[in-house]
């Protein structure tokens, strides 16, 4: 490997000057490189010397745009059979964010200061804090897969998340704050009022939602014969996805049993009978269509329903009769102003579940401890539990302790 000087003079008969690296690269093909500055050959002599004996250098004549190696990952994304609305997600992290602003640059030549400078493109653009921490996630992913592929030797992601730790996460977590009673999670006088003003198809489902803490996607895809009425459980084995797709739950942690108060299982009773059922595609001797009762909350067909026609057709308007509404600015035909919802997605009554496990039976709740309400919500680790809801786990009167540990210490 030598660092040479080169001199040469333009059409014009403007003489100019530059440092070239000449090195031979591991599969034994010669390469040149050529810097502005001395300092900057050196730099790159001295790091592809050290990469070529490691086996892991890649020129960038040998790499492809970020474009490309985009193209390739969502490739091995399909073949690798990963869920639709993942690869759905990798899709448009990649489309939308990723290729705009750094699809034509090679991927071997990413550096941290182009992630950096990448990142604040994002947030200028106008995206949250979370979502670009998921881009920058699929764009570590996209090069890993270059990364096997001898398209780069470096995952620059990895470089950045290793040098932060865990401040982004810490970062997001103080600028969401904590889930609080009243304004992300339904009081208990606003969950009554709910139970009460709730009713028709809708009821079933919503029922559910707040005594068991499923996930949206796990009432959609639930079928009846997880649901064991005599034991007053139900089981968690699988989901549907906003494709209306079923699969597996997020986690193995996701697959679990819940146990149902009488509420919820009187009216499943109920909904049973009245329940639509979906045809199989076949027909009987008389030429009847073939009915199953399969998914518990299936739409008038019996399919999976979607989750939009949940939250806008059952869920909004049970809260607007429940009287648990905001004013908006909008009014209606006779002047009167709009409300809309307080809460407005099915999550805040996931969040209410736990909380109702958490409290004391004192405050009507369960008094569940930490490790079981892990397992009744479906989380991963006891982590995400606590770093979402501790703050709701009851405290010890630390005043009267205080108290008794000062005379314990005085006298």
């Amino acid at each position: 490997m030598s660092v040479r000087k080169r001199a040469w003079t333009t059409p014009g008969g403007e003489a100019k000057t530059a440092w070239v690296v000449d090195y031979t690269d591991a599969t034994g093909k010669r390469r040149l490189k050529t810097f502005k500055l001395k300092k900057q050959a050196d730099a790159f002599a001295a790091t592809a010397l050290v990469e070529i004996r490691a086996g892991t250098h890649v020129a960038d004549s040998a790499s492809v745009t970020v474009a490309a190696a985009g193209k390739l990952w969502l490739a091995s994304v399909d073949a690798a059979g990963l869920e639709r609305t993942t690869a759905a997600s990798y899709e448009g992290h990649l489309r939308l964010h990723i290729v705009p602003y750094l699809g034509e640059a090679k991927i071997s030549a990413l550096t941290i200061p182009a992630v950096r400078a990448f990142e604040d493109q994002l947030r200028t653009a106008g995206r949250s804090p979370a979502m670009v921490r998921k881009i920058l996630v699929s764009l570590g992913t996209l090069i890993a897969d270059a990364q096997e592929r001898g398209l780069t030797n470096r995952n620059v992601i990895r470089d950045v998340r290793g040098r932060r730790g865990g401040s982004d996460r810490r970062q997001e977590k103080r600028h969401r704050g904590k889930l609080k009673i009243g304004v992300d999670i339904p009081t208990r006088e606003e969950i009554k009022a709910l139970v009460g003003a709730v009713e028709g198809r809708w009821r079933p489902l919503i029922l559910t939602a707040i005594f068991t803490g499923l996930r949206a996607s796990e009432l959609r895809g639930l079928r009846w014969s997880d649901v064991d009425l005599d034991r007053r459980e139900i089981r968690v084995h699988q989901r549907a996805d906003r494709y209306n797709e079923i699969g597996s739950p997020k986690s193995s942690s996701g697959e679990r049993t819940v146990p149902a108060p009488p509420i919820v299982i009187n009216t499943l009773r109920e909904w049973k009978l009245a329940c639509p059922r979906r045809w199989t595609g076949k027909r009987d001797a008389d030429g009847n269509p073939v009915l199953v009762l399969d998914l518990a909350f299936p739409n008038g067909a019996g399919k999976v329903e979607q989750l939009n026609n949940i939250v806008r057709r059952g869920l909004h308007p049970a809260w607007i009769a429940a009287g648990v509404t905001v004013e908006t600015d909008q009014v209606d035909a006779d002047g009167h102003q709009v409300l809309a919802p307080k809460y407005s997605g099915m999550h805040a009554l996931r969040h209410w579940f736990a909380s109702w496990c958490v409290n004391r039976r004192e405050d009507g709740g369960l008094a569940l401890p930490p490790k079981t309400v892990q397992d009744r919500m479906g989380h991963s680790t006891i982590a995400l539990t606590m770093d979402r809801y501790s703050h709701l786990f009851p405290k010890a009167d630390e005043a009267d302790e205080m108290a008794a540990a000062e005379a314990a210490l005085l006298g």
